[in-house]
């Protein structure tokens, strides 16, 4: 096949490679971006090895932060490369082509690098709410801002349904992942909320605390606005191109919802959704026009 009868006019390689990352990460992403045409959805799987790639560095605490602060500054300079037609890879090659079919910026990318090494430079206890909502605009609504363009819709609408969703999905990751977190010595409720029901700062502490239930209650409320918020700013967007944000808004609002019918007490049952619920997610807003 010739690159140009492929998606984004990439080699069959690269898009190979790619692909193979996505299908690896064993997340519902890669079946989730079925719904999009081929070009669109090799952009996607680009954004996403991107950040999978970038995630891993950040994540390896095996390493130390010193060790890995090189291999995040090294993406930020293939990403200034690529803007200037230089790449060095596969994820570079294919994310060249999706830059220049979907105007893809290149702050949002970097974003993503500042959120992932805002993660791992120093351990995320307690922060303020400023903080913790730029971290969930580098970690999520900076890839909403790219996935949007890549989806089809680059307007003004269309960023709002980024700051929004992105916001709601981290939300939501961060109740999902409360043991986890404070195991790794991390707690990402805001201090704000924490001391106005008297629960400590300490990661485990916390998880223990009698008010505790209260915290998780208002970062859902404030998760629950924020998805309600970017379905309100989806009508306003080409209804198309939204279709893999609905998909992924209906399923993590539906996550959410079991999270919260489980309680703050259980924290170490995993939630998920039931494969009933997983179709009829896809089935509704995924297949729906």
């Amino acid at each position: 096949m010739s690159a140009a009868t492929t998606p984004l006019g990439a080699a069959h390689a690269d898009l190979d490679e790619i692909e193979t990352i996505v299908r690896g990460a064993g997340t519902s992403f890669y079946r989730g971006m079925r719904v999009l045409p081929p070009d669109r959805r090799h952009a996607m799987y680009a954004i996403y090895a991107f950040c999978r790639v970038v995630d891993d560095i950040a994540d390896d605490e095996s390493v130390p932060f010193s060790d890995r602060l090189p291999q995040l500054t090294a993406w930020r300079t293939r990403i200034a490369d690529l803007y200037r037609g230089v790449t060095d890879g596969p994820i570079t090659r294919v994310l060249a082509a999706a830059v220049r079919r979907y105007r893809l910026r290149q702050e949002d990318f970097i974003a993503v690098i500042d959120g992932m090494q805002m993660d791992s430079e120093t351990p995320i206890v307690a922060p303020d709410l400023a903080t913790l909502d730029l971290y969930c605009d580098r970690v999520a609504a900076a890839v909403g801002r790219l996935s949007v363009r890549a989806f089809g819709d680059a307007s003004e609408n269309a960023d709002r349904v980024a700051h929004a969703l992105g916001r709601a999905l981290q939300l939501t990751n961060i109740l999902r992942d409360l043991r986890e977190d404070a195991d790794r010595g991390r707690l990402y409720l805001p201090h704000e909320y924490l001391d106005v029901a008297e629960v400590p700062h300490d990661p485990q502490a916390a998880l223990r605390a009698a008010r505790f239930p209260e915290v998780c209650d208002r970062i859902a409320a404030l998760a629950h606005d924020y998805f309600r918020t970017a379905q309100a700013a989806m009508a306003e967007c080409d209804k198309t191109a939204m279709r893999p944000a609905r998909l992924m808004g209906a399923t993590y609002a539906a996550i959410l919802s079991r999270i919260e019918h489980r309680g703050w007490s259980r924290l170490d049952e995993r939630v998920s959704l039931p494969k009933w619920q997983k179709l009829w997610v896809a089935f509704r807003y995924g297949l729906a026009a």
